[in-house]
């Protein structure tokens, strides 16, 4: 790929106020399971409960939008009652942190929509893409954003914003031959930059360990390393030495400790404890409570009815201060493949009306 353009377009922080919420509504699918199945009910349980907690009233209430499936839109409606905007769209998948666009701010505030290419995480053969592919453009649509698409095959799992010009990745995930093959580090950071209004990129080696099994993501950094506030990162922490995860997270805190953000600054880096349950059943899990959702005024936090549940809560409530910590079970959502940052996507509020109040810490 060519070396991008600079464009004027700003991806604010997570924290930074929304105008809504995004989320895909499962489908039947290879994932999820046939109409009717136990599996697809789980799965939208589990999805509705954090659309729920989201769109609960409180001090500044968000708005949630769920994307459904023509023919779903019945059960759509019926599991998530009243509050809740349904939309209909053709969709393979309902991880729409991945196939839904990225929000950005152009040069006057407004809204801007980056619509990267998907194509089912690397072109991975148990994925579908055929109808995901244009889901970002869809959702840009009903937002009523100026829609920028990028050469670059990308998710939105795959990168994560200070919104002062600092960027996480991953190398496995940006400069994987099935996303972008023969592309260069500097080539994939320069479209990064452009898209996100980004200066500075640190990359990390690799996601965790189950991200790399048949069904993974091929190190999604959303599930490892998040900004909580300008130069400090939360980071996971596997304190048990038999997973395999013990030494990577230690890799990945090395990397991040000797980083420096767009301002020149260390980072200050914040150990959150994995679970303490190592195998769910069907090998070492990848529980990890950096899979949250920072929301107007609340952090949606994955849990795992474990013991460092509250620990976890705890830690995040001092990273956010000000935003209540809603705990939600994401035990089914990543038995899925994902958690809850990957099943949902924010809306910033356009700038021009979020001055003074993108930032509440």
């Amino acid at each position: 790929m060519k070396p991008a353009i600079a464009t004027d377009t700003v991806m604010p922080a997570e924290w930074h106020l929304h105008d809504r919420t995004w989320i895909a509504f499962p489908t039947p699918n290879d994932t999820f399971g046939v109409a009717g199945s136990d599996t697809l009910e789980r799965a939208r349980r589990a999805w509705t409960a954090v659309a729920r907690t989201i769109a609960r009233t409180i001090a500044r209430h968000e708005p949630v939008t769920v994307v459904t499936e023509p023919a779903d839109a019945e059960a759509a409606h019926a599991a998530l009652g009243e509050g809740i905007t349904v939309v209909h769209a053709p969709l393979d998948d309902a991880w729409l942190r991945d196939s839904g666009p990225t929000f950005t701010h152009g040069p006057d505030g407004t809204l801007v929509a980056v619509d990267w290419v998907f194509n089912g995480w690397g072109a991975q053969e148990w994925a579908a893409w055929e109808k995901d592919q244009y889901v970002g453009r869809f959702v840009a649509g009903q937002a009523g954003a100026e829609l920028r698409p990028s050469l670059l095959v990308n998710e939105g799992g795959g990168f994560h914003v200070d919104g002062e010009g600092t960027v996480l990745l991953t190398q496995t995930v940006q400069l994987d031959p099935g996303r972008n093959p023969g592309a260069t580090k500097a080539e994939v950071e320069a479209e990064i930059h452009a898209r996100l209004g980004t200066t500075k990129a640190i990359w990390l080696p690799r996601g965790l360990s189950r991200d790399y099994d048949e069904f993974g993501t091929r190190g999604h950094v959303d599930i490892v390393a998040a900004f909580a506030g300008p130069g400090t990162v939360l980071v996971h922490r596997q304190e048990n030495p038999r997973h395999p995860d013990f030494e990577i997270s230690r890799e990945i805190r090395s990397v991040l400790e000797n980083a420096v953000d767009a301002a020149g600054r260390r980072l200050h880096v914040v150990d959150v404890p994995a679970p303490t349950v190592l195998d769910a059943g069907d090998g070492f899990v990848d529980w990890s409570y950096i899979n949250h959702y920072v929301a107007n005024d609340a952090v949606i936090l994955c849990a795992f009815d474990d013991a460092n549940d509250a620990v976890a809560a705890g830690i995040l409530a001092n990273a956010y201060p000000g935003r209540t910590i809603e705990l939600v079970d994401a035990r089914d959502i990543f038995a899925f493949g994902g958690g809850i940052h990957c099943i949902t996507q924010q809306q910033p509020s356009p700038r021009r009306t979020a001055m003074g109040a993108e930032d509440r810490r």
